[in-house]
């Protein structure tokens, strides 16, 4: 009955199924009358407190919490946004005055013949959205920057055999290699890196760029896959 009478509403052509049309879409969508002053106090409140609650979140909740997971000297760690999710078996340290999203996924390979490692040195950017799968070692040296929405891919998490594919069997050991950025390098929003590549020092590598191979230090490398689009001085 119900969905009878909807239908007699919305296709029917008799001015009194409009008129009835358009009043269940005003009453379903009450709208408020917006009392300048009052509502944008009430959005400054609304501000203060969210801010407030994550604050005290991240001091006494997140940050402790997630340092109790990692080793290293992790002074004047920055952790907002949350807590990073931690999944497989990883080692992690972390160096000194590193900022991190909390909107992050750090992934160890499970069958590894050795406890992989995650490498974070001093005064590194993690933005939002990225995701580390360490087969073997993934190193972020000193002064590294890293955008959103990257990917370093230690390991392919599946054989390359369909037959094992389908059996659920893990990737094979020389699927894994490290994954090494060294001092100074940034790479930008969306960017992928592959096993068994080396980023050098300084260099930049352009968003949404696939890095298949490494790349030199102090060059800008970018597309699909990542070239050296140009070269810049060491000064």
């Amino acid at each position: 009955m119900y969905i009878a009478i909807k239908k007699w509403l919305k296709t029917s052509e008799s001015p009194w199924a409009c008129k009835l049309f358009k009043f269940a879409k005003q009453i379903r969508n009450p709208q408020c009358i917006v009392v300048p002053m009052l509502h944008s106090g009430i959005y400054s409140l609304h501000r203060f407190i969210a801010m407030f609650i994550s604050q005290m979140l991240r001091v006494f909740y997140f940050t402790p919490v997630f340092k109790s997971q990692v080793k290293g000297s992790k002074n004047n760690l920055c952790l907002y946004s949350g807590m990073p999710q931690i999944l497989g078996d990883l080692t992690i340290t972390l160096g000194d005055d590193v900022r991190l999203s909390g909107i992050s996924t750090f992934c160890g390979r499970s069958c590894a013949a050795t406890r992989p490692q995650l490498i974070i040195g001093n005064n590194v950017d993690i933005g939002w959205q990225n995701a580390f799968s360490v087969g073997t070692k993934i190193v972020l040296e000193d002064n590294v920057r890293l955008a959103g929405r990257i990917f370093l891919a230690g390991f392919a998490g599946h054989p390359i055999d369909c037959t094992a594919r389908a059996q659920g069997l893990p990737d094979e050991d020389y699927q894994a290699d490290d994954i090494v950025i060294k001092q100074g390098a940034w790479l930008g929003t969306g960017v992928t890196v592959l096993a068994g590549v080396t980023i050098g020092e300084g260099a930049i590598i352009g968003a949404g760029a696939v890095v298949t191979k490494d790349v030199p230090p102090y060059c800008i490398a970018a597309g699909n896959p990542a070239k050296v689009v140009k070269r810049m001085s060491e000064e």
